[in-house]
């Protein structure tokens, strides 16, 4: 190992250092990986860098930072391990990966124009056997082959990136196992308050006993006690189920159509100048998702109808699909915790065959009318 070797691997840490010391500290922005890509070219002589991962709020792989290009240039990417052999081949060797000019790049055709006559470079950002994602980097023509110093930061930094961002998704599933334990704890209230108290009731009524005064005066108490610890229940904040995310509901309706092209997805007249709050988005988002998922997974549809509505102070959106053939599936746990989020905002969420063969999603929620 050269001198210079040990210099560029403590040079890598401590640009990584202050990758993290700088980058912001909620996790849901991409600053991070913005400011990743700026540590990939310090450390590597790099002019541009790009990193894509899997984003499990918006369920595909997407370009979450960039330096020295305009990351707007990939929000409509659709990219897989498939479409993009380079990043199979460095995630499944675990190694950086450099193809220079004069050989096939290995990337998706939409992309080729972005490609110069230069040098570009895969790495890998794995952990505990899992794929994160890859950085994509590249330097001008002419320039010198990567060094194995060079090489070995890149490797490191790959690395260290992909450990940084497994802790980050590690924060979220606890902060989810949490607000499913606050849904557990919900559940058991509600059944050893309210159910008790109007199982109690049920049996007096079906003793068809005649009641006395004092008895209905007593079933009055129950009904009123089960309504109170109902309400107190329901305010419980049990926090947001549906992930933050940086698009828009409409952004997703179009994805989701090139994602989905033999779903036919339609938005209807008008739906295109409702506007969404940004408080409301990820709920909105998620329903979407989960409609257009069922539809896809249950289904036969031969187009998929999303209808958004605001009026007289509430957002409506409503999903219907025409495949439902024979007796409808359950719905999954999906739009059941979905349908317990709207709950925490005074919405609901209804679905179920409305016509023959028709299947609706349908999401009400309050906004404000100011």
């Amino acid at each position: 190992m050269s001198t210079s070797e040990p210099t560029v691997a403590v040079d890598a840490l401590e640009t990584f250092v202050e990758l993290l010391a700088g980058a912001d500290v909620d996790g849901q922005t991409d600053d991070f990986y913005s400011r990743l890509c700026e540590a990939t070219c310090r450390v590597a002589s790099m002019d541009r860098a790009v990193i894509f991962r899997y984003d499990d709020a918006r369920r595909r792989v997407h370009a979450a930072g960039a330096y020295g290009i305009n990351l707007d240039v990939f929000e409509n990417a659709h990219l897989t391990v498939e479409s993009a052999p380079i990043a199979r081949q460095a995630l499944e060797d675990d190694r950086v990966i450099e193809v220079r000019d004069d050989d096939t790049p290995e990337v998706p055709e939409e992309y080729r124009d972005l490609l110069r006559e230069a040098t570009l470079v895969c790495t890998p950002m794995s952990a505990a056997g899992r794929w994160l994602g890859v950085i994509l980097s590249d330097r001008g023509p002419g320039r010198s082959p990567l060094r194995e110093n060079e090489r070995q930061a890149l490797w490191a930094l790959g690395k260290t990136a992909a450990l940084a961002t497994h802790a980050r998704l590690a924060t979220n599933q606890h902060a989810r196992a949490r607000m499913l334990q606050e849904r557990i704890d919900l559940a058991r209230e509600v059944h050893e308050g309210v159910i008790q108290r109007l199982f109690g009731v049920q049996l007096v009524f079906s003793s068809q006993a005649e009641l006395s005064g004092e008895a209905r005066d007593r079933i009055a108490a129950e009904l009123q006690a089960a309504l109170f610890d109902l309400r107190r229940a329901l305010q419980r904040p049990l926090g947001r189920q549906a992930p933050e995310t940086h698009t828009t509901l409409l952004e997703e309706v179009s994805r989701l159509r090139r994602e989905h092209p033999d779903l036919q997805i339609q938005l209807t007249p008008g739906s295109e100048r409702v506007q969404v709050p940004r408080q409301i988005e990820p709920l909105a988002q998620s329903v979407l998702a989960e409609a257009v998922r069922n539809a896809h997974k249950h289904a036969r549809p031969t187009r998929v109808e999303v209808t958004l509505d605001r009026t007289d102070g509430t957002l409506t959106l409503e999903v219907a699909n025409d495949g439902v053939s024979g007796r409808p599936r359950s719905t999954g746990m999906g739009l059941r915790l979905a349908a317990l989020e709207a709950l925490q905002v005074g919405g609901i969420v209804e679905f179920g065959e409305r016509d023959p063969g028709t299947w609706r999603v349908r999401l009400a929620v309050p906004v404000d009318r100011s």
